[in-house]
């Protein structure tokens, strides 16, 4: 079965795919935001935009998502967070999902977002 892969990275950063295509599977890798000078909200509204437009280069949309993996530097965040996921998520069509604190490779990320889609 074939495997497509989008937006590999580049040295000096790590040699990933930022998107991986296999059969009617769409595999996200962990998305930070581009510009972590803004907050919670911020940083959680880039993210998704990535995660749509990754996936429309896939063939498919946040309405087929099947898990999301959600990684968040302080729970103190969570609610602001989390008020901007409940706004972007298909409420008739929400993935599974996963929401823990943890350290961050950078201090000024705030959180990353991790997803799987059905095409």
């Amino acid at each position: 079965m074939e495997i497509r892969r989008i937006d590999l990275t580049q040295p000096p950063g790590p040699r990933m795919s930022r998107a991986v295509i296999h059969g009617d599977r769409v595999f996200l890798a962990g998305l930070t935001a581009t510009d972590t000078a803004q907050d919670i909200k911020g940083q959680t509204k880039q993210i998704l935009d990535k995660i749509d437009s990754y996936l429309a280069q896939a063939g498919t949309s946040k309405s087929n998502l099947l898990a999301a993996n959600l990684w968040i530097k302080d729970m103190a965040l969570f609610a602001d967070m989390n008020s901007v996921w409940n706004a972007w998520v298909d409420p008739e069509n929400p993935p599974a999902r996963a929401c823990v604190k943890a350290e961050m490779a950078r201090p000024e990320v705030l959180v990353e977002i991790m997803v799987t889609a059905a095409k």
